[in-house]
This record gives C-alpha cells, sequence and structure tokens, in this order.
C-alpha cells in the first residue's frame, strides 16, 4: 500500500455521528466504493467493506472490540489499520482516516477517487 498526505485525500461526509452508536458497523458508498466505519470503544474507525479473503461484505459482520469479523469465514481486520488479527484472510484491507465533525462523520478518500457527477461530458 502507498502512503498518501491529507493534502492527497477528498473528505466525503458519509453519515451523522449519532448513527452509529459504539460496537456497531455501518457500510456507506463512496465513490465506486464501499466503506465500512465502525465505533470502537467510542472512536471512528473506517476499513475497505471487502474481505481480501473473498471478498464478503465486512460492514454485514460484527465488531469485537477493534476487531471487525468477516460474516462469511470468520477473518478478523483490526479497524484501526486494516491488519489482519485471524486468517482465513492472509493480506490487510485499506484503512481509511475518520473524523467527526458539527456532528458528521467525514472519511478521507484518496483524491483520485471519482465521487460521481463529473463535468465531463465528452463520450
Amino acid at each position: 500500500m502507498s502512503e498518501t498526505t491529507a493534502t492527497d485525500r477528498k473528505w466525503v461526509d458519509v453519515a451523522a455521528a449519532a448513527d452509529i452508536a459504539d460496537g456497531e458497523v455501518k457500510t456507506f458508498s463512496v465513490g465506486p466504493q464501499n466503506i465500512a466505519v465502525a465505533r470502537a470503544v467510542g472512536k471512528l474507525y473506517a476499513v475497505e467493506d471487502l474481505c481480501s479473503h473473498d471478498d464478503g461484505p465486512l460492514g454485514e459482520g460484527v465488531l469485537e472490540e477493534f476487531a471487525i469479523v468477516c460474516p462469511r469465514h470468520g477473518a478478523k481486520f483490526d479497524v484501526r489499520t486494516g491488519a489482519v488479527t485471524a486468517m482465513p484472510a492472509v493480506a490487510p484491507i485499506e484503512a481509511f482516516p475518520v473524523e467527526e465533525k458539527d456532528g458528521r462523520i467525514h472519511v478521507g478518500v484518496k483524491d483520485t477517487v471519482d465521487l460521481g457527477g463529473s463535468d465531463d461530458d465528452s463520450w
């Protein structure tokens, strides 16, 4: 994975902060990808909503403290870093910066992510 700086990111408003309770995970579409946002031990985290083992929807799994559990085969990932914490997955998933500001949740995605609404009308 390549490192990006804060200036390489777009901050996308995904939900009201009150929409995600402690210990809960919800999935949001941001451009072409889905991102699972979790509130673990009172803090917000965001990871890609795709298990690296078999593309399972992580946002449909449960949260065990800082581990999100894939509902298909039980692979676990640390929501703080995207690191694998339990097999059968062996590859990490992407983690995204998150901020809670003015009662809203904002996720930082790479500036290259197309959020739709392109001004390009060319065919």
